[in-house]
C-alpha cells in the first residue's frame, strides 16, 4: 500500500503540489483566526448557589441555609463533591460535577432541586442564585478606578451604573464584580427620642415608608376617542419630599417622616468590602469571562470601551488595568512557545545543511516543518481545542521530530542519485524510478517508527480529570504534526526530490567532506568497541543500574511552578476584626510588597463583593502584585517577600499566582498545594486540632505558609426574646422580631430612581443610636403599656459564635493549608503524613484527608505507569511485525534503558524531581529512540540479503545509517534546547521537564546506541549463523 501511495505522488505531481499548498494556506488562515488562550479548558463542572440571609449568623445560615440546599443537593445526578461555607448573613455551596458532564445540564439539575426548596426558607433569606457560567481562568481583567478628588460614593456609583453595564454589554463577559467605595443609598433614620416624643411607634414608621416612592399604575382611561394610560407618578429624587410624607394624622395633628427621622444621602451599611490600588482607596472591577471565549479578542474590546469612557468621566478619575490582565500572560506564554519553535526550527536548518551540504536537499527536507504544523493547528480547530501553550508546545517538542522523516528519505534518495550517476549513461534509471526505489527502501522503518511514537503517546489520552485536560491537547498536537510529517514523507518529499535533484550538472557525487571525516572517524571508534565489546556491554550496564537507582531517589511532584508574572497574595487575620482595623493592616502589607523593586504596583480586595463567589471575610484580604524579574529569580523574590511579611502583626500570609492558586483551589478547595481536611462536629475542637496540626507541620523543612481556616470564635451579640414579658407587654414575636430586623439591620422599604437607575431607600437607626450594648438596650419598642426600653422584653448578652462554618459532603470541616518551597511535593506530603501520625491523638468521630496536588500526580502515575506496559507491548508487536525476529526486536528495544540512562542522570543534576510531564518524556523516549535501532535494523537485513558477511555488513550497514541517525537526533534534541534552558520563562514550565528528559535521553541513546546495537547483533547473529 506504501508503495501505491508513492507511485501515485510520482504520478500526479502537480496535484500533491497543490494540495500543499492548499493545506499550507488553509492552515494559515486557521491559524490566524483560531481562539488563543493560555490553557486548555481546564475547568471541572462547577455550580456555584449563592444565598443572601440578611443579619444571620453563620451557624443560623448554616442551618436554615446552606444544610438544606446541601442535602438536596447532595447525591443528585454525576455529582462527586459538594462544598459549602457559610458565614455571617452569606450561604456558598459549590456543587462539583464529574469531569466530562455537560454545564448546562449540571445547573438545570441543580436548578430543579433549588426549585423544591424555596418555600422552606425563613423569612429575610433570599432566593438562592447561581453564580455566573465561568472557568478557573475566567478571571481575566480587574480594573481599578481611582481619583484625588470624587469621592468613594461617585466612584461606586460610576462603577455600578455607568462602567460595570457597559463592560457587560460586551459580548463574552460573564460577569462583573464591583468591591470598593460606598454605594450610594438614600435613609431614613429614624431618631428614637423623636419617636417618643410624638409616641410614634416604628410599626407606625414601617408603614408609613414602606414603598414610599414607588409608582403606581391606574389602568386605562377613554376619553374623546382616546386611550390614555393612568400612571401614578409617586417617584421623586428629592429627600425633602420623601420627609414630607405622612406618618401619622389625627386631632392631635399630622407627623411627617421628617419629623421622628432624618432623610438623607448616604453609605448602604455594613460595609462587605474595601479595596484600593497601591495602597490608596479605590474601586475595582473584576471581569469573569464566558467559556469558549477568547481571551485576547475581549480584552482588546473592553479597553477600547474603557479608553471611550475615560472621555466622557471627570479628568481627575483615572481607569487603570494594570493590576491583572491575563492577556498579557498569553502574550507573554505564547510568545516564548512561538520563540522556542521558531529556534529549534533555525537549528535543524544548521544541521540540515551542515551534514547535506545542500540548499535543495536541505529545503525538501523543511517543507515537512510548516506544512505538519499547519495540518496540526487545523486538526485541532477542528476538535475545538484552542492555540494555548500546551498545544504549541506538543507542536515544540515534536519541532525536531517532524523533519526526521523527510531526513531519512531525502538523504536515502540524495544518496541513490548520487550512485545512479556513477553509472554508465546506458545503465543509469530515470530520476523518478531513482526516487521511487529509494523511498520504498526506508518507507517501512519510517511508518513503523511513526507508529511507535504515536503509541508511546497513546497513555496520555487514559488521564483523567486536570491532568489529562490540561496533557491531552499536547498529545494530540504531537501526534497529529508527527503523522502529518510522515505522510509529507510519503508524498510531498519524493516528488520535490524527483523536480528538485533531478539536475544532471550535478558535480558533487560523492559525500561531503564533514560526513567523509565523520564516516571515518566512526568506522575506528567501532572498530575499536568490537575489540572492547565485552567492556563497553559492562559499562553500560552500570550506568543503567546507576541510574535505575538514581530514578527511585527523584523528588515527586505534579507540575511544575509556573511564572504567571504576577503574586496572589492572601493576608488572613483573626476574626472578628473591623473592616476597618482589616483594611489599615492590608494597607500595611501593600507598602511592603510595594518595597520589592519587582513589583510594578498592587492592588487589594479586603473583605468581599455582594453575591461574589469568593466568601472572603472583611479578615482576609487579596492582593494582587504583578513583577518583572531582572537581576533575580522568581525564587529569590519571593523569600524576600516571605521575610518581609512575616512582620505583619496577627496575620497568616499566603502566597501564590492567579492562576496556580485557582488551580489548587479547584482540586483541594484550598489555595493552597497541599490541604489537610479535618472533619469532625464540633468547632471548637476541630479548631484546637487543626491548631496542633498546623504547628508539627510548621517544623518541617520546605513548608511554607502554614495556615489554619479560621474558623474560631468571634464575639457576638445575642438577643433572645423574654417570652413571659412579651407576653405581659402584648408583643407578638413578629412584632419582637421586626423591632431588631429594623432598627438594628435596616430594611429596604422602597427605591428612588435617578435617571432611570435604581437606588434603595432604607430605614433604620442612625449609627450613633445603636454602636454600644447599652444604647441597644435601652431602645424604646412599642408595648400596650406604652414604649419600654428594649431590655425589658430581651436578654442581651455578649457570646462567641464561629465566624464561618465550612462544610464538604454534609459534614463540617476545618482546613490546615500549606506549600512548598525548594523541595519535592510527594515529599512533603509523606513526612507530613507520617508526623501526624505520629503525634496527632484523633478524637472519636474525627477523621483526616488529604487533598491536593500530589492525589493528581499518584493517580496520574499509576495510570501512565499501567498504560506504559501496554504501550510496550504495542512497540514490541510493531518491531516483531517489522522484522519477524524476535531477538532483533529486543535489540532494538535496548535503545530504551539507553535512553533511561541520559533522562535519569540530567534530572538528577538538575532539578532533581520526577513530575508528570517528566513522566510523559520518559514515555515518549520509549518510540523517539527506538527509530534509531530500527533504521540500523532494517539496513542490516537489507545488507543480508545482498549476501553480505557479519562483519561486511554490520560495518557498511552502521556507516550507511550513521548520517541519518545522527541527523535525526541531532535535529530532535537541539529543537528541543530552547524550551529546556528556558524553563522559568512563562509557556515554558510544563513543556521544560519534558524536553530535558527527551534532550538527555536522546544523547545517551544516540551515542551509545551506534556501538551497543552492532556488538550486540554481532554477538546474537554470529551464534545463528554458526549454527
Amino acid at each position: 500500500m506504501l508503495n501505491k501511495i508513492i507511485t501515485f505522488s510520482l504520478n500526479n505531481r502537480i496535484l500533491v503540489l497543490l494540495i500543499t499548498c492548499f493545506l499550507l494556506i488553509g492552515g494559515c488562515y486557521v491559524a490566524v483566526n483560531t481562539e488563543v488562550d493560555v490553557f486548555p479548558d481546564l475547568n471541572a463542572p462547577t455550580v456555584t448557589v449563592m444565598t443572601e440571609a440578611h443579619g444571620y449568623a453563620p451557624e443560623e445560615v448554616e442551618k436554615a441555609v446552606t444544610f438544606p440546599i446541601e442535602t438536596a443537593l447532595n447525591g443528585a445526578t454525576n455529582v462527586r463533591r459538594v462544598r459549602s461555607s457559610s458565614t455571617s448573613g452569606f450561604s456558598l455551596v459549590w456543587v462539583e460535577f464529574g469531569w466530562g458532564t455537560d454545564i448546562y445540564r449540571a445547573r438545570q439539575i441543580v436548578t430543579e432541586k433549588l426549585s423544591t426548596l424555596e418555600s422552606n426558607f425563613p423569612n429575610g433569606v433570599k432566593t438562592p442564585v447561581l453564580g455566573p457560567q465561568s472557568s478557573i481562568l475566567g478571571e481575566m481583567l480587574i480594573v481599578s478606578l481611582t481619583s484625588d478628588s470624587t469621592s468613594l460614593l461617585e466612584l461606586r456609583t460610576l462603577a455600578d451604573r455607568i462602567i460595570r453595564p457597559r463592560i457587560l454589554a460586551e459580548g463574552g463577559v460573564a460577569e462583573v464584580q464591583v468591591i470598593g467605595g460606598d454605594i450610594k443609598e438614600y435613609q431614613i433614620l429614624a431618631d428614637p427620642a423623636k419617636m417618643k416624643y410624638f409616641n410614634v411607634s416604628m410599626g407606625e414608621v414601617l408603614s408609613a415608608t414602606n414603598n414610599i416612592n414607588n409608582n403606581v399604575g391606574g389602568g386605562v382611561l377613554y376619553e374623546f376617542g382616546n386611550e390614555y394610560l393612568i400612571k401614578g407618578d409617586i417617584n421623586t429624587t428629592n429627600f425633602e419630599d420623601i420627609a414630607n410624607c405622612v406618618v401619622r394624622s389625627d386631632e392631635n395633628g399630622t407627623i411627617l417622616v421628617g419629623d421622628v427621622a432624618d432623610v438623607k444621602i448616604g453609605a448602604k451599611s455594613p460595609k462587605l468590602g474595601l479595596a484600593s490600588k497601591n495602597a490608596q482607596p479605590a474601586v475595582l472591577l473584576t471581569i469573569t469571562k464566558q467559556p469558549d471565549t477568547d481571551t485576547k479578542f475581549l480584552t482588546n474590546s473592553i479597553l477600547k470601551s474603557l479608553d471611550e469612557l475615560q472621555k466622557s468621566l471627570p479628568k481627575d478619575i483615572v481607569i487603570a488595568t494594570d493590576t491583572f490582565r491575563q492577556s498579557n500572560f498569553i502574550d507573554s506564554s505564547i510568545s516564548n512557545i512561538q520563540g522556542s519553535l521558531i529556534e529549534g526550527a533555525l537549528f535543524v536548518v544548521i544541521v540540515l545543511f551542515f551534514f547535506l551540504m545542500n540548499v535543495r536537499t536541505t529545503v525538501i527536507s523543511l517543507v515537512a516543518l510548516p506544512l505538519s504544523v499547519l495540518i496540526a493547528i487545523m486538526v485541532l480547530h477542528l476538535f475545538g481545542y484552542t492555540i494555548n501553550t500546551m498545544s504549541l508546545g506538543g507542536i515544540a517538542i515534536a519541532i525536531g521530530s517532524l523533519v526526521d522523516d523527510a531526513i531519512v528519505d531525502v538523504e536515502n534518495v540524495y544518496k541513490r542519485i548520487r550512485e545512479n550517476k556513477l553509472l554508465p549513461k546506458d545503465q543509469r534509471k530515470s530520476i523518478t524510478d531513482v526516487v521511487f526505489h529509494a523511498s520504498s527502501e526506508v518507507r517501512m522503518p519510517i511508518l513503523n517508527s511513526t507508529l511507535i511514537i504515536v503509541a508511546c503517546f497513546l497513555p496520555l489520552f487514559f488521564l483523567s480529570g486536570l491532568e489529562g485536560r490540561l496533557l491531552i491537547p499536547l498529545g494530540i498536537s504531537f501526534i497529529v504534526s508527527l503523522v502529518a510529517s510522515t505522510i509529507v514523507a510519503l508524498t510531498v518529499t519524493p516528488v520535490l526530490c524527483s523536480y528538485l535533484l533531478k539536475d544532471n550538472k550535478e558535480k558533487a557525487v560523492s559525500d561531503p567532506a564533514v560526513t567523509k571525516k565523520l564516516k571515518e572517524a566512526y568506522k575506528s571508534l567501532l572498530e575499536k568497541c568490537f575489540k572492547a565489546k565485552y567492556v563497553i556491554l559492562g559499562t553500560t550496564g552500570v550506568l543503567f543500574i546507576v541510574a535505575l537507582a538514581f530514578f527511585f531517589t527523584l523528588g515527586r511532584s505534579f507540575l511544575p511552578s509556573f511564572n504567571e508574572g504576577s503574586f496572589t497574595i492572601n493576608v488572613n487575620l483573626m476574626p472578628g476584626v473591623s473592616l476597618e482595623e482589616s483594611d489599615k493592616i492590608g494597607r500595611e502589607a501593600e507598602k511592603i510588597i510595594m518595597s520589592i523593586p519587582e513589583v510594578k504596583c498592587v492592588s487589594r480586595k479586603t473583605g468581599r463583593a455582594e453575591l461574589a463567589e469568593h466568601s472572603f471575610g472583611v479578615n482576609v484580604s487579596e492582593i494582587e502584585a504583578p513583577y518583572e524579574l531582572t537581576d533575580r529569580t522568581k525564587s529569590e523574590v519571593l523569600k524576600e517577600l516571605r521575610e518581609k511579611l512575616a512582620f505583619l502583626t496577627g496575620a497568616n500570609v499566603e502566597i501564590g499566582q492567579p492562576i496556580s492558586h485557582r488551580i489548587d483551589a479547584m482540586l483541594s478547595g484550598s489555595k493552597a498545594q497541599i490541604a489537610i481536611k479535618l472533619f469532625g462536629p464540633d468547632l471548637n475542637k476541630l479548631y484546637t486540632t487543626g491548631n496542633e496540626i498546623k504547628n508539627i507541620i510548621s517544623t518541617i523543612p520546605g513548608i511554607v505558609d502554614a495556615n489554619l481556616e479560621q474558623q474560631v470564635a468571634r464575639p457576638q451579640l445575642r438577643i433572645r426574646p423574654k417570652r413571659d414579658l412579651l407576653a405581659k407587654y402584648g408583643i407578638t414575636i413578629s412584632e419582637f422580631t421586626d423591632f431588631i430586623n429594623v432598627t438594628l439591620s435596616g430594611v429596604v422599604v422602597s427605591q428612588v430612581y435617578e435617571d432611570g437607575l435604581p437606588f434603595d431607600v432604607t430605614l433604620r437607626l442612625a449609627d450613633e443610636e445603636r454602636n454600644s450594648m447599652e444604647k441597644i438596650k435601652n431602645l424604646m419598642i412599642d408595648s400596650n403599656q406604652g414604649k419600654i426600653p428594649f431590655s425589658y422584653v430581651a436578654e442581651i448578652k455578649s457570646v462567641d459564635g464561629p465566624n464561618s462554618v465550612s462544610r464538604e459532603n454534609v459534614s463540617r470541616r476545618i482546613m490546615i493549608s500549606c506549600n512548598i518551597a525548594d523541595r519535592d511535593l510527594r515529599g512533603a506530603v509523606n513526612e507530613i503524613q507520617e508526623k501526624i501520625d505520629e503525634k496527632i491523638q484523633l478524637p472519636d468521630g474525627y477523621y483526616i484527608v488529604y487533598e491536593g496536588q500530589f492525589e493528581n500526580e499518584a493517580k496520574a502515575s499509576k495510570t501512565l505507569a499501567l498504560m506504559s506496559a501496554v504501550a510496550l507491548l504495542i512497540v514490541v508487536m510493531l518491531l516483531y511485525q517489522e522484522f519477524k525476529n524476535v531477538k532483533q526486536s529486543l535489540i532494538v528495544l535496548v535503545n530504551i534503558p539507553l535512553a533511561l540512562i541520559g533522562g535519569v542522570l540530567i534530572l538528577k543534576l538538575g532539578s532533581n524531581e520526577l513530575n508528570i510531564p517528566a513522566i510523559i518524556g520518559f514515555i515518549s523516549l520509549l518510540g523517539i529512540t527506538t527509530r534509531n535501532g530500527m533504521l540500523l535494523m532494517s539496513r542490516y537485513n537489507q545488507l543480508k540479503k545482498e549476501g553480505l558477511p557479519l562483519f561486511d555488513r554490520i560495518y557498511k550497514g552502521s556507516i550507511d545509517r550513521l548520517l541519518p541517525i545522527i541527523m535525526t537526533a541531532l535535529t530532535t534534541a537541539l529543537a528541543l534546547i530552547p524550551i529546556a534552558v528556558k524553563s522559568t520563562e512563562p509557556g515554558n514550565e510544563i513543556q521544560s521537564p519534558m524536553a530535558i528528559v527527551i534532550l538527555g535521553g536522546l544523547i545517551t541513546s544516540t551515542v551509545l546506541n551506534v556501538f551497543i546495537v552492532p556488538i550486540l547483533y554481532y554477538l546474537v547473529t554470529k551464534n545463528e549463523e554458526e549454527n
